[in-house]
């Protein structure tokens, strides 16, 4: 298994900054690709957000193209979102997400994190 835990969330201004991170725990993160995506408290309408592959090739979602930017540590077992620009249409829940092949659909996921909420206003 694979056990991932988001952090960093907040309630921020239009154009500001801010850096996620997910933990991971298990003895296989380094064969997974990981990411992020976004959505509602729920399982429901989740939005793929960014995909670093395990050589750390990266691939980001149309709406943030540009303004975030994701990195892996394979020694730490971490992943982080680093969102700048960030716009209203940015708010939700971010969630951590994981799989052995891609996370760039939510039917391809094999772990996610619980959620870490960011609200931004204007």
């Amino acid at each position: 298994q694979l056990q991932l835990v988001e952090s960093g969330g907040g309630s921020v201004q239009v154009g500001d900054s801010l850096t996620l991170s997910c933990r991971a725990s298990g003895l296989a993160f380094s064969d997974h690709a990981v990411g992020w995506f976004r959505g509602g408290p729920g399982q429901g309408g989740r939005v793929f957000v960014s995909q670093v592959s395990w050589s750390g090739n990266k691939i980001y979602g149309d709406a943030v193209k540009g303004r975030f930017t994701s990195s892996r540590d394979n020694k730490k077992k971490t992943v982080d979102l680093q969102m700048s620009n960030l716009k209203p249409e940015d708010t939700g829940f971010y969630y951590c997400a994981a799989s052995k092949s891609t996370i760039q659909s939510v039917n391809t996921v094999e772990y996610w994190g619980q959620g870490t909420q960011v609200t931004v206003s204007s």
